[in-house]
Order: structure tokens, then sequence, then C-alpha cells
């Protein structure tokens, strides 16, 4: 599969309204995975960095730096400069932990600050069927954003368990950003 090549089952899909789903099957063990979710450094290699306390009511801190998550000379969108200039922070709570199998955190992020982000891990094999849930977005411009970051993101996270090439992070943003402008109604 070329880096920009994406099959149908893996775009997100916009299950109920203002909710976007994505599945991927990674590569396993499940301790493994979870552990990219929870630990900040690892999480830091495909999302964002920040305590993340595994307990209900604990602190959830994202510390976005993009610039960290792409090859060099991957450029951002004009529109999406901030994010790599400044980068962005937010925090949120912890409302399930069940290790290593589910995570749910409320999102604090701008614009949709009382979105819902679960994450639900299950053995398949000697992989792990990673199932990732983002409800109460905002409009249809954040489940487009949200589906889009999250799309790049989770490629991301499937390229380092994998041991691959990690694809350039805003190559493929924008690319995802324009097939969710057609698919998302």
């Amino acid at each position: 599969m070329s880096a920009f090549t994406f099959s149908d089952n893996e775009y997100g899909t916009v299950s109920e309204i203002a909710t976007v789903r994505f599945q991927r099957v990674l590569p396993g063990p499940i301790e493994r995975v979870w552990e990219y979710l929870t630990d900040s450094e690892k999480r830091g290699t495909w999302l964002a960095t920040g305590v993340m306390e595994q307990r209900p009511g604990g602190l959830v801190e994202l510390h976005y730096h993009h610039a960290d998550l792409t090859t060099p000379g991957d450029s951002p969108p004009a529109k999406h400069k901030h994010v790599v200039e400044k980068g962005f922070s937010f925090a949120g709570r912890v409302l399930r932990c069940e290790p290593p199998r589910l995570l749910s955190f409320t999102w604090g992020g701008v614009p949709d600050p009382n979105s819902v982000v679960t994450i639900e891990l299950k053995p398949r094999g000697k992989d792990v069927l990673l199932t990732l849930i983002h409800r109460h977005l905002g409009d249809r411009e954040s489940v487009v954003l949200h589906s889009t970051g999250w799309h790049t993101h989770l490629t991301v996270l499937g390229d380092r368990l994998a041991g691959a090439a990690v694809r350039p992070f805003w190559a493929t943003f924008t690319k995802l950003e324009a097939e969710y402008e057609k698919r998302i109604s």
C-alpha cells in the first residue's frame, strides 16, 4: 500500500450525530498498545505528551507538538501553521480506565470542550483491535477536523507500532482532510 492510499475501511465513520468511530488492527501485544495510549513519552510519538492518571477522575493533559510527529520538509498547510509554531495543550478527566482494555476521557480541547474519547483494545491473536469513538463533537466542521486528525494520528501510531517509516504527518493530514470534506455531509 502506498503512503497516501487508504482503503475504505480505514476511514472513520460517523455512526451517530456528532460522533466519529475508527477501528485499526495494530501489532500487539495489548500491553504494548496500552503503553502507547497512556505513557506520555510513547504517546508523544504519535499524538501528544502529558499526564494521564489511570483512574476515574484522573487528570489527562495533552500537549501537542506536531513538529515532532512528521518528517523533515513536511510543512503544514497555512491554516494549521499556528499549531506547529505554538503547539497547544488542553486538559480533561478520565471517565473509565480498565487497563489494558478500556480508556475513556473527556476531551477538553477546542472547539468541543465537552466531547468524550473512548478507546477499547481487544486481543486478536498477536494483534490488537483498537476501536476509538469520539462523541459529542459540535458541528460538521468539528467532525471533519477530528476525523482527519484521528485518522492521521492513528496512521502514525500504526507506523510506529509496526516499526515502519512514519508517513509525513501534514501531507497525510491534507489528503485526508480533503477526503473527509467530501465524505461527511
